[in-house]
């Protein structure tokens, strides 16, 4: 099958300024993304930028880049900018793969996809694996997401969602049988979706738990979400994230 990765690639991070520039085993950590992106069969690639350095260091590489505005409040509304920059059918599959991502599994990238291609009704997918330890179920920066008996999602939340009212009112221990999936931040769009998304009012649950596809949700459009046999490996948001990947890069070279 056929879809587009884009790569939304702010310079402005408030943790790590300049974070898709960082270097990681000699190379910017956005082009290790592009890379993983590469390897999943996507027919094109663009990096979605506001930084002329980021720019840049993806055409070095041999990766297309698109200037996008400064003002967007997330990386779907800036993907949406490059759909419309470049011309993208609206049937075309889009695939946003966050930009601190350089251990995704490019497996997971065509997973997503091909999941958005299977769910016609869907306005968009994503993916999620299962949950198997109480601190992460109870970190506010690993996001959780319920679902439907047709796999649509009902509301993703910082918050341990299914909250078991019972055994948590007795300290933070999953109890036996508890299923909780963990979200994996990878979205597929149909390029005409994103045309429509960039015209939705941010709401003020997207806003208070600073997750975006909240936004599709609160409008009513579906999201299908893939429960995955390939998780990925956690995003770099801290000099700590940034060092363990640097290490693990170091390893296998």
């Amino acid at each position: 099958m056929k879809f587009k990765v884009v790569i939304p690639a702010r310079y402005g991070s408030t943790r790590l300024p300049g974070k898709p520039l960082l270097d990681i085993d000699g190379r910017p950590m956005v082009i290790h993304v592009a890379e993983k992106a590469a390897a999943s069969g996507a027919t094109e690639i663009w990096i979605a930028t506001d930084h002329i350095e980021i720019a840049a260091a993806a055409e070095k590489h041999g990766f297309k880049a698109c200037m996008t505005g400064s003002h967007h409040v997330s990386g779907t509304d800036r993907i949406a900018e490059v759909a419309s920059i470049e011309g993208f059918a609206d049937d075309e599959i889009v695939v946003n793969v966050q930009g601190d991502e350089p251990l995704i599994d490019p497996l997971l990238i065509r997973e997503v996809a091909i999941h958005l291609a299977e769910h016609h009704d869907a306005s968009m997918s994503t993916a999620c694996h299962p949950i198997h330890d109480a601190e992460t179920m109870f970190n506010p920066n690993v996001v959780k997401v319920v679902v439907n008996e047709q796999g649509y999602a009902l509301y993703f939340s910082r918050a341990p969602i299914p909250y078991a009212r019972d055994a948590f009112s007795q300290g933070n221990v999953l109890p036996e049988g508890y299923c909780a999936y963990r979200h994996v931040g990878l979205y597929a769009y149909r390029a005409g979706f994103l045309k429509t998304y960039s015209q939705l009012a941010p709401c003020a649950i997207e806003q208070c738990e600073a997750l975006e596809q909240l936004r599709a949700l609160w409008h009513g459009h579906k999201i299908s979400v893939a429960v995955t046999g390939h998780p990925s490996a956690s995003g770099v948001d801290t000099e700590e994230d940034l060092l363990s990947v640097r290490r693990l890069f170091g390893l296998e070279s």
